[in-house]
């Protein structure tokens, strides 16, 4: 080390001793120390904030939501993605073992493209990577799907659209994978389409797509009748078979499996100009959910009789042997048998080894899905646990839930049944091509795996952990930031919500008890702001909750009105009494917080949006069609305003302000009917619109800016032409975009809140992104300044993100290795930055 680094380690080292003993509470990391090391003590210095650029991150959940599939790469290891329903793709850091979100810069208008049908990663050139990207192929979208292409890993994507929808989030979508490239010309690649759209070819690594005509299956497949459950599954997997092809030249076998209850295997041996089923196939009407092909030239193939991810009854597990023609049905419990009351969903093969193979049960409710193991190429079987006298069961695995400890669901084990389960809708599993030891697997609510696998060959038990880390995929329904306690507690979809104190880390449990499947409204009493209400749905009886300590712990109501669920619910500005706007039902009051009689509410329409008024205890606003309502006994009764102009169609948000009674902003509309953002200092008597803003879909309110008093609006919003996430702390006058094109996070139209103590944060809901949170870039802490703490705060974010990956730009003398002088130029340009 050179005498002018020496005295900087010196420096620094003295420095820090004194910053700890300066701030205790916060952490000075690793990460910090060796920052400092790097920059010498320029960032130390206290910096007045003053740049508009924000931080975006997550706020910590950890998975959420389901991951249809899992792809590694075949030549180059710890190259792994995952792709979800509603939520994006990813891949993972292989130094930190977190996954990277790829699809953020997905727009508004757009939002149909987090939903990924397929992912292909290349097997020649590694860093070219395919997405077929497009959520739903029924009217909910009008926008059909599209090929995003990238020659750097996911960074950056090209695009090219199709004439048809694709369906990342429709039946069938752990299935596949659809997408496929040639292992020998990888210009050439193939996608399975649904709704009777065929087979689709492109020679031009995927700019450009064409029908293959010559293939005629389109699969007679639908789950169910109408829009969602009525559409055909289609071509739902392409492998093709490399021992027939030469580097530089087509493959000339390819194989591929249709939801087609007659015949479902094709085949091609001329590279792809012709295709016929292939001779003695299963003629059980059972469905192909995935086709894998050893190196030993077995191709295996997973049956169920239903498309899934929910369903599956009864199913098979064949092999196919390329060389003889000779079919072998190789099911660890046959279809024919009492036991079989499942359907087989994922399947993987050890690439080390071709006679070791796995398949998952899809789907056994109960007491658990099973994992199948043969390392005979299918002749025996070992299954992950099995029956040891009712109710109970031997395992040859342990569940380490540390990473995301909610996974228990807070249930204990009531046997046969334990917690957390091994899995639901497992309808993918992969073992590394690259280390027999690790594999990952597919559930409802996370993503799991092993890195002791071959244990369980030896008589050991498999170690079972959470692998879901930097996925985020829940459903945002609903946020709120109280003024004391957690900084913010959730309303979701699926889970019922989380409390939320630090947002760093994954919580220890939901919003538990009770347990709500999905949590749809939360609010809290502004003046007495450890009083907490939330409804939703899903779960048991009562679909009303209430908490007096901040929703540290949580109470079920005594009653609720006759058939509700879900709907809004607000809570009195004192925590009095609670007014209940429930999904189909009548709005309805209680005038206890435990919901201990609830009357119907005079007045105001059922399904009508509702608030509480933040200063006056007595004082309910809701909104239904274009008319608002006020009510000044508690949600008795309520009257129409005569405010008139606003949205009488479309989704409508709106919040009253803390501190100012009767002060409310309103958002929301079509385009067809009004749109925008309107505010009322009356109780809604009249409303302002403001005119300079095209579309507001969501309004919240964070602490003020320093020298405002009144508190920073923030929204989802388009102003300008421009959609994002805007901020105005000055009452609307003007307005700031504080996201950024690479930060847009598709749709995120459900709700907003401002921080009421940290000012510039803001917490965002996505559908199937999480709770993202954005800060002043420079201003990571949250403190209001700008120093180390911050700047330590950056180099860790950018390394959880980034790690050991010499392509992120940062490998400045070319020698692959990321030194203490590239990354002093990382944090020079922070400062910059700044």
């Amino acid at each position: 080390m050179s005498d002018f680094w020496g005295i900087k380690l010196l420096k620094c080292s003295l420095k820090m001793r004194k910053l700890a003993k300066m701030k205790k509470k916060k952490r000075i990391s690793a990460v910090t120390l060796i920052v400092c090391l790097l920059v010498g003590l320029t960032a130390v210095n206290v910096v007045a904030q003053t740049s508009q650029v924000y931080t975006w991150r997550n706020v910590q959940i950890a998975g959420g939501g389901f991951t249809p599939g899992i792809i590694y790469n075949q030549t180059e290891p710890n190259l792994v993605y995952i792709r979800t329903d509603i939520g994006g793709a990813y891949r993972r850091n292989p130094c930190t073992n977190r996954w990277i979100p790829l699809l953020d810069w997905v727009g508004w208008d757009e939002w149909n493209l987090t939903g990924v049908e397929s992912i292909a990663t290349d097997p020649l050139e590694p860093n070219r990577l395919y997405i077929a990207a497009g959520t739903y192929t029924n009217d909910w979208t009008s926008m059909n799907g599209a090929i995003l292409r990238s020659t750097n890993y996911g960074r950056t994507f090209e695009r090219t659209n199709l004439p048809f929808k694709l369906g990342g989030n429709m039946p069938g979508r752990s299935m596949g994978e659809r997408l496929a490239i040639d292992p020998y010309k990888n210009s050439i690649l193939y996608l399975g389409a649904r709704s009777g759209n065929g087979l689709w070819r492109s020679i031009d690594y995927g700019v450009t797509w064409s029908r293959v005509t010559s293939f005629t299956a389109v699969g007679n497949y639908a789950p169910g009748s109408g829009s969602y459950d009525g559409d055909l599954i289609g071509v739902v997997w392409v492998t093709f078979d490399p021992n027939t092809g030469t580097p530089g030249n087509t493959t000339q076998t390819i194989y591929v499996g249709v939801a087609d209850t007659n015949t479902s295997i094709y085949r091609s041996t001329d590279g792809g100009v012709t295709w016929a089923p292939v001779p003695g196939q299963p003629t059980d009407s059972f469905l192909p959910h995935h086709g894998v092909l050893a190196s030993n030239g077995v191709l295996y193939i997973t049956y169920s009789n239903h498309c899934g991810p929910y369903q599956g009854d009864k199913g098979d597990v064949w092999k196919y042997s390329t060389a003889t023609g000779l079919w072998t049905r190789i099911s660890p419990i046959p279809s024919s048998s009492g036991d079989n009351n499942f359907g087989y969903g994922g399947l993987t093969i050890d690439a080390q080894h071709p006679d070791t193979i796995m398949v998952s049960s899809l789907e056994l409710w109960w007491p658990d899905d099973i994992i199948f193991r043969s390392t005979d190429g299918g002749a025996t079987w070992k299954r992950i646990w099995e029956w040891a006298g009712y109710p109970n069961r031997t395992f040859y695995y342990t569940h380490d839930i540390s990473d995301a400890p909610w996974l228990d669901w807070g249930r204990g084990d009531s046997l046969p049944e334990v917690s957390p389960k091994l899995g639901w809708m497992i309808g993918d599993i992969e073992i590394d091509p690259f280390n027999s030891d690790k594999m990952m697997y597919v559930t409802g609510a996370t993503v799991y795996g092993s890195d002791n696998l071959t244990d369980w060959d030896s008589g050991g038990t498999v170690t079972i952990t959470v692998k879901a880390l930097g996925e985020e995929e829940t459903a945002v329904l609903d946020l709120i930031s109280p003024p004391t306690g957690a900084h913010l507690i959730s309303a979701l979809g699926d889970l019922g919500g989380f409390r939320h104190d630090d947002l760093t880390v994954v919580p220890a449990s939901m919003l538990l008890p009770p347990s709500f499947g999905s949590g749809t409204s939360l609010d809290y009493a502004e003046l007495a702001p450890n009083v907490i209400v939330r409804v939703g749905y899903g779960g048991g009886i009562i679909n009303y909750a209430y908490s007096g300590d901040g929703g540290l712990s949580w109470m079920e109501g005594d009653t609720e009105p006759t058939d509700v669920e879900g709907g809004m619910v607000a809570v009195a500005a004192d925590g009095s009494r609670v007014v209940w706007a429930p999904s189909y039902a009548a709005v309805s009051y209680s005038t206890s917080l435990s919901g201990a009689t609830w009357n119907a509410s005079a007045g105001i329409p059922a399904q009508a949006q509702v608030a509480s008024d933040r200063v006056n205890s007595n004082k309910f606003y809701g909104f239904r069609s274009g008319t608002f309502y006020v009510s000044t006994d508690g949600g008795t009764n309520f009257a129409a305003t005569p405010a008139t102009g606003l949205p009488s169609a479309g989704d409508v948000r709106f919040k009253a302000m803390p501190g100012i009674e009767g002060d409310i902003w309103l958002a929301g509309g079509t385009e067809s009917n009004v749109y925008g953002l309107w505010h009322s200092t009356n109780s809604g008597a009249s409303f302002t619109k403001l005119v300079y803003i095209q579309k507001v879909d969501t309004i919240g309110f964070g602490k003020a800016a320093p020298g405002q008093s009144y508190m920073t609006l923030y929204a989802s919003a388009q102003i300008n032409g421009v959609r994002g996430i805007f901020r105005s702390i000055d009452a609307g006058a003007t307005w700031v975009r504080i996201n950024d094109d690479r930060h847009q996070y598709a749709w995120t139209g459900s709700c907003i809140t401002g921080d009421p103590r940290i000012y510039g944060r803001v917490y965002v809901s996505t559908n199937g992104r999480g709770i993202i949170y954005g800060d002043f870039y420079g201003d990571l802490t949250g403190d209001g300044i700008v120093n180390i703490y911050d700047l330590a705060e950056f180099c860790e974010i950018w390394w959880l993100e980034n790690g050991c990956d010499e392509t992120v730009g940062l490998d400045l003398n070319g020698d692959c290795i990321i030194n203490f002088y590239e990354f002093s130029t990382l944090a020079q340009n922070w400062l910059e930055g700044i």
